[in-house]
């Protein structure tokens, strides 16, 4: 998706171990649908390379009508794109077309520069669709911001599935539970859909430093707190946890190593460097980057001049 601007997430920083930090993304209305961002927030950028986390949904359309996101560009990172319900259909400027399902991954890896759109399949749009999931942002190391853009697209029977008793998991990049996602991925992360029924448990080993549960729905229980559905639960290294399903529940396990520095982010461009955004915005207005074969009539302009650029925490002002 192309970024929209939404309220910062609200942070509330837990001082009993496991949990660290909880992040309560604010929903911005889209018109067509309602977004949630829990990823960036202003404390807390990102959780491995995970740098932008917007639930999309749930919606139901009306009869006609649909998600229709207009050809705009990406540079320095991948956009992983997972479903729960509901179809979009995917074009960039590679030429791909690609319909995405329920349980299936787009990851779209921009580099030096990509252009795609992202709409309701016409077909779907004669019975009122309906649309939920998740599109998250992996900023790209350093020594791959600029390489040249790839898209993949993995079916359900490509991704792992861990079942056991109350709990299905199904492995959406990276390593987890003895098993690798072939997916391929520039850094050392994880990201999984974890389904559970009411009272099964589930443990995340502390494997990598930066770990984070989102519930989805339902209700988790991590060390005798409950949390409900739209939480980041943002965990402290090094503690192994276990979660305890509240009722049927739903959640994104997420983080991986940290990067290899903080980045910059402005609209739809994420870099190591402030020259490399200013690099993309120019090339966006001169209309340097490729069309989208099948979807060049319209595109999203760059946005005014005065739009924020995110830069890392550090650098931020107690007022911004």
């Amino acid at each position: 998706m192309s970024w929209n601007q939404c309220p910062d997430p609200d942070l509330e920083v837990v001082r009993d171990a496991p949990v660290e930090t909880v992040i309560l993304p604010r929903a911005r209305d889209l018109g067509e649908f309602e977004v949630r961002r829990a990823l960036p927030s202003k404390e807390k950028q990102m959780i491995g390379p995970f740098i932008f986390f917007d639930q999309m949904g749930p919606a139901e359309f009306l009869v006609g009508r649909g998600m229709d996101v207009r050809p705009h560009p990406h540079i320095g990172l991948s956009t992983v794109t997972y479903l729960f319900r509901g179809q979009i259909q995917h074009r960039d400027s590679l030429g791909t077309l690609e319909v995405i399902r329920p349980g299936e991954l787009n990851w779209m890896t921009s580099g030096q520069g990509i252009v795609h759109s992202e709409r309701t399949p016409r077909e779907d749009r004669a019975e009122g669709p309906d649309l939920f999931g998740i599109q998250a942002w992996v900023a790209l190391p350093r020594d791959a911001e600029d390489t040249r853009p790839a898209f993949e697209h993995y079916g359900r029977e490509r991704l792992p599935e861990i079942v056991e008793p109350g709990a299905t998991v199904r492995l959406i990049a990276g390593a987890l539970y003895g098993e690798t996602s072939p997916v391929r991925c520039h850094s050392d992360m994880f990201y999984a859909e974890v389904v559970l029924a009411d009272g099964a448990r589930i443990p995340l080993a502390p494997d990598y430093d930066e770990r984070g549960v989102y519930v989805v729905e339902g209700a988790v229980e991590i060390a005798g707190d409950v949390y409900e559905a739209g939480r980041l639960v943002v965990l402290r290294p090094g503690d192994e946890v276990t979660l305890r399903s509240r009722g049927a529940s739903r959640c994104m396990f997420l983080g991986g190593e940290p990067m290899d520095g903080p980045r910059y982010l402005w609209w739809n461009f994420v870099a190591s460097t402030r020259d490399r955004i200013e690099q993309a915005k120019n090339d966006w207005k001169l209309g340097r980057f490729a069309k989208v074969p099948g979807d060049s009539e319209e595109f999203i302009p760059l946005p005014e001049d005065d739009a924020r650029l995110r830069r890392p925490p550090s650098e931020q002002p107690a007022a911004e």
